[in-house]
């Protein structure tokens, strides 16, 4: 079968790297895959066994922006049928919305209504009209039952109208990367936490826990350099006690280093840290945020939930991690178990089969 698949670019979000790693296993399996992004930057390397397309050097993202990139979009998907598009990010979206591409799936990698509380009302107002004219009317594939259920209870879309497709993780690999040699990795104990500086990541919650904590472990945070975060760390007095790690292309090495890895976030779709760490064997905790933790932290892992927004539950569950003993492999297992990629790929080729 024939795969297009298009993002906006090669950014270090996660949406793009679970994006980059449907394409090589689809490929790994056989299939003709071509990886499309609008723009051609970011720090992912494209995926292996894919034909990469970049449709500019750098988009405008703008009414004319948006519509150039579908023109070509149109071009490139004409010269070359394929069996199904899938689109992941709301301005990649858009793109091929108004490419009227057929075969043409969105999937969906956040939990949308809790993006829009973050903004103000007149803001809220627009993005919820453009997303319910977005997404109102076309198949969809969300990362998980969370994220599905947002979409029809705060968007109005049909339950069967709506697929859920969790990202996949090929766990081999994950602990082949985390058992590579690591020298910049800290020697001394530490706890990890892994995302851009964005609102939604919540670092200003993450700090202030931290601080309360007051555990001997350092915390190292691998996101870009950003003035904004060396500001907060020094407002918190944290200069010593917190490391920027900058973004690695093999975070793996890193978790399985970690005492423990901490999400803080508002909201998110299907957060893959908190897989990719228990597969490195790594200790979890987590804000119960809408949505996916509660989803992959179940049993005797749903102790690492705790509120959103609650700096003294954080630190909390902070204290009580590292001195707690790493949960039971039968418990890890069964954690992962939903996000083998054989599982995943199955339902990719299955809606392809269908014609979404």
């Amino acid at each position: 079968m024939k795969f297009a698949l298009l993002t906006t670019n090669l950014a270090g979000g996660g949406a793009e790297k679970a994006l980059a790693k449907i394409g090589s296993g689809l490929a790994a399996r056989g299939h003709e895959v071509d990886f499309i992004v609008c723009e051609d930057t970011g720090r992912h390397t494209p995926p292996a066994g894919c034909h990469f397309h970049s449709l500019a050097a750098r988009a405008g993202h703008g009414w004319l922006g948006k519509r150039r990139l579908a023109w070509r979009l149109n071009r490139l998907l004409a010269s070359s049928p394929h069996d199904l598009l899938v689109s992941t990010l709301p301005f990649a979206d858009e793109v091929a919305s108004l490419a009227r591409a057929p075969r043409h799936v969105c999937r969906i990698a956040n939990t949308l209504s809790a993006e829009i509380a973050r903004l103000p009302p007149a803001k809220a107002r627009r993005r919820a009209a453009r997303y319910r004219a977005l997404y109102g009317a076309r198949p969809l594939v969300a990362v998980s039952q969370g994220v599905a259920n947002d979409l029809q209870t705060g968007f109005g879309i049909d339950a069967d109208r709506v697929t859920v497709i969790a990202n996949p993780f090929d766990f081999a690999a994950i602990r082949a990367l985390a058992a590579e040699p690591c020298p910049a990795r800290p020697r001394e104990p530490y706890i990890l936490h892994v995302g851009r500086y964005a609102a939604q990541k919540r670092h200003d919650l993450l700090l202030a826990a931290f601080a309360q904590a007051d555990l001997p472990q350092q915390l190292v945070l691998l996101t870009p350099p950003d003035a904004r975060l060396t500001a907060l760390i020094a407002q918190h007095g944290l200069q010593r006690r917190v490391a920027s790690a900058d973004f690695q292309a093999n975070p793996y090495s890193w978790m399985a280093g970690a005492e423990l890895l901490v999400l803080c976030s508002d909201h998110e779709g299907l957060p893959n840290v908190l897989i990719e760490a228990l597969a490195c064997g790594t200790r979890v905790i987590s804000t119960d945020c809408p949505s996916g933790p509660r989803e992959i932290l179940s049993g005797e892992l749903a102790r690492g939930l705790v509120p959103c927004n609650d700096a003294d539950a954080l630190a909390a569950a902070m204290r009580a991690a590292v001195a707690a003993p790493k949960p039971g492999a039968e418990s890890v297992a069964a954690a992962l178990a939903p996000y083998v990629a054989e599982r995943a790929l199955d339902a990719w080729e299955a809606l392809a089969r269908e014609g979404c």
